[in-house]
């Protein structure tokens, strides 16, 4: 553990090279902090922190720069004194609200999230909605577009709207569809697709019956199965790739790579803790293409309802500015 002064050097190391991109050296941390201490006790506590691998210094006329390690140390003072307790300030609850009433549905607000919050934080924004195979059905509509096609509406609890375009050989009588629209919404209304199976019985069965019920039945399901894959909205990636970070070919190809594998993506999102913002950086995250990243993420919502909404961009990042950002997501995207 650093003792307070020790820390306040990496933290004024970190702050420059966040703003900079460049190997910081002491004459500079002298003249632009007030460290309170002489250019020579500071020059010390630099060389004590390399040694200890909480900077290191690219060359041997250069400046240094922090290591994951001196991140992890200064991410880990910062969600001890600034973020204890995950509370936001009147300001940040503010732009929460704001957000949220902005919004006509989920699927709108998630949108509206996902855009401030790239902008806000000039690195990639991810925010993944809520499996809507865990959510409950509010409605279920069908729409006759002409004799031998269909329109499936689907509106979920918490404001998601799925949709799905049906074809049939033969003609569809709009009674037909009518009775098949008021089945279905007993099937499915106020459930999820789980519990639908576990009380599925013969009364459920003798509703599903006709033929056409049953067509449609299966398309419903179908509709929710694909809302459920590829949903993640991202936006930021153009601006993250600025970074000097990757400005080689050979630095950004890996990141790219984890980030189109929605399998891998969703995984390491889905690993983020329930009640709080975690902070993942360079290394500590599990595909070694990640190294080079920092990944900040949190859940919202409860339950069915709960999505994860995430900041990836280079380890040299403001932190301070983007766990802020994504605890105003989180209270945008969820219902407290």
């Amino acid at each position: 553990m650093l003792s307070d002064r020790r820390q306040r050097v990496l933290a004024a190391l970190i702050e420059e090279y966040v703003s900079r991109a460049l190997p910081v050296g002491s004459r500079t941390l002298v003249e632009n902090y007030n460290l309170g201490v002489s250019s020579a006790t500071v020059r010390n506590e630099l060389s004590v922190l390399e040694d200890d691998g909480y900077i290191t210094q690219p060359h041997t006329s250069a400046g240094r720069i922090p290591t994951d390690i001196g991140y992890r140390s200064f991410v880990d003072d910062l969600l001890k004194t600034q973020f204890a307790g995950q509370e936001l300030d009147e300001d940040a609850r503010r732009a929460a609200d704001n957000l949220r009433d902005s919004a006509s549905e989920l699927d709108d607000l998630i949108e509206k999230t996902t855009a401030a919050l790239a902008r806000f934080t000039n690195n990639l924004t991810i925010v993944l909605p809520p499996s809507t195979l865990r959510l409950d059905i509010k409605q279920i509509t069908f729409v006759s577009l002409t004799p031998n096609r269909v329109l499936a509406i689907i509106v979920t609890e918490d404001g998601q709207v799925l949709n799905r375009h049906i074809e049939f050989v033969d003609e569809v009588d709009s009674l037909d569809l009518a009775h098949a629209q008021e089945v279905l919404n007993r099937v499915f209304a106020g459930r999820g697709l789980a519990e639908i199976r576990a009380d599925f019985d013969e009364e459920t069965a003798e509703l599903l019956h006709s033929p056409l019920v049953s067509v449609l039945f299966e398309e419903v399901l179908a509709c929710l199965r694909e809302g459920d894959t590829g949903h993640a909205r991202r936006l930021g990636l153009s601006t993250m790739v600025k970074q000097p970070e990757f400005e080689r070919a050979q630095n950004l190809m890996p990141v790219l790579e984890v980030l189109e594998d929605d399998t891998v993506l969703m995984q390491i999102l889905k690993d983020s803790p329930a009640d709080s913002t975690s902070v993942r950086i360079g290394h500590e995250n599990a595909p070694s293409q990640l190294s080079g990243v920092s990944v900040i993420a949190g859940r919202y919502g409860r339950g069915a309802s709960e999505g994860v909404v995430a900041v990836i961009g280079p380890t040299r990042m403001d932190y301070a500015q983007v766990i802020r950002a994504v605890n105003v997501a989180r209270r945008a995207l969820g219902d407290e």
